[in-house]
């Protein structure tokens, strides 16, 4: 496999999917949102047998990679308001499954996120946000504290669990947006902080339909920060 087929897979489903939710057909968009989410997920979030983009790069952290630094994304609009433009490796799995985690539970489904006192803990993060506003010693020392078995442990609960959500949802519910004290919730329940270059996911998430929230911050997210990390480290070489 190699990291150009990986990406042009994801991108040829992704825009069938992009096409999809312009449309009515339910059971194909459920189809089509449970696909690309696997192929950037790793393969024991959804039983797919054969290895993902998500794998290759979480095998190379677990391998002891956690703190090498990377680019952050390759996404220019997002970078203008990040706290650092590099980052340690174990940052970018705690970045995206963060932000699914919030965006997939209290946005999506209105029910509570799945981390807690307890995940912390495990993951050793010594934050609750998705880390957006951390200057780079700042993501050093997040990434010196984490426990990388806990931080994949959190990937594989947080995948699982989105699938179950975006298997329930009704094409009345992709199509709509979601009520403003939900968004607010985030902030509430320590999701984003109130420093600009966080809290700005507010106002962009707030703006998208839940069918939005399946094309960003649960599938496309994802494809903004793996790359850079095939990019600049020995993987898939």
């Amino acid at each position: 496999m190699t990291k150009e087929t990986l990406i042009s897979s994801f991108e040829e489903r992704y825009k069938e999917l992009e096409r999809a939710l312009q449309g009515d057909d339910i059971e194909y968009i459920r189809k089509l949102a449970l696909d690309v989410h696997a192929m950037v997920h790793p393969a024991e979030v959804s039983g797919k047998a054969e290895k993902t983009i998500a794998d290759y790069v979480l095998d190379y952290m677990m391998e002891g990679h956690q703190n090498d630094l990377v680019p952050r994304e390759n996404w220019e609009e997002d970078l203008h308001y990040a706290g650092t433009n590099t980052v340690p490796m174990c940052w970018q799995f705690w970045h995206t499954y963060r932000i699914e985690d919030l965006v997939s539970n209290i946005l999506m489904a209105d029910q509570e996120q799945l981390f807690d006192a307890k995940w912390q803990k495990k993951i050793g993060a010594n934050i609750t946000d998705t880390g957006n506003a951390l200057e780079l010693d700042e993501a050093i020392a997040f990434a010196k504290g984490i426990h990388v078995d806990g931080l994949r442990e959190y990937m594989i609960a947080v995948g699982k669990n989105t699938r179950q959500i975006l298997g329930k949802l009704t094409l009345e519910q992709i199509k709509s947006m979601v009520p403003e004290e939900w968004v607010v919730r985030i902030l509430e329940e320590g999701g984003v902080t109130t420093d600009i270059r966080s809290v700005w996911l507010l106002v962009f998430w707030g703006r998208l339909t839940r069918g939005g929230m399946i094309l960003t911050p649960l599938t496309g997210h994802h494809m903004m920060h793996l790359p850079p990390c095939l990019d600049h480290l020995p993987i898939l070489d």
